[in-house]
């Protein structure tokens, strides 16, 4: 059974920044495009960074030149470096194995951790 566990999340000043961490219970991550995604109430989850093994990454307009994503295959971990955060940001952050660089389900596999909060708040 693979299990995704998010961290980092927190509250944070507008402008200030957060590091979010996803790991992998097993090797599967290494192997696999992974995915930051996000939920504000009410709106539809949203894909904000994904990076392929093969390093090849992707952002959402609204975020690029402000977050960066990476990945450690050896320690079965991704990141979501977040600067300059806005308001707009406030979600929960949910990472994924098993989509696409551009998020489209694969219709193979699929999993998703539980989440992190982020709240950015003056």
């Amino acid at each position: 059974q693979v299990q995704l566990v998010e961290s980092g999340g927190g509250l944070v000043q507008p402008g200030g920044s957060l590091r979010l961490s996803c790991a992998a219970s097993t090797s599967i991550l290494s192997t696999n495009t992974v995915g930051w995604y996000r939920q504000a109430p009410g709106q539809q989850r949203e894909l904000v960074a994904a990076i392929a093994n093969g390093g090849s990454t992707n952002y959402v307009d609204s975020v690029k030149g402000r977050f960066t994503i990476s990945r450690d295959n050896a320690k079965n971990t991704v990141y979501l470096q977040m600067n300059s955060l806005k308001p707009e940001d406030t979600a929960v952050y949910y990472c994924n194995i098993g989509r696409t660089l551009y998020g489209s389900s694969r219709g193979v596999y699929e999993y998703w951790g539980q989440g992190t909060q982020v709240t950015v708040s003056s």
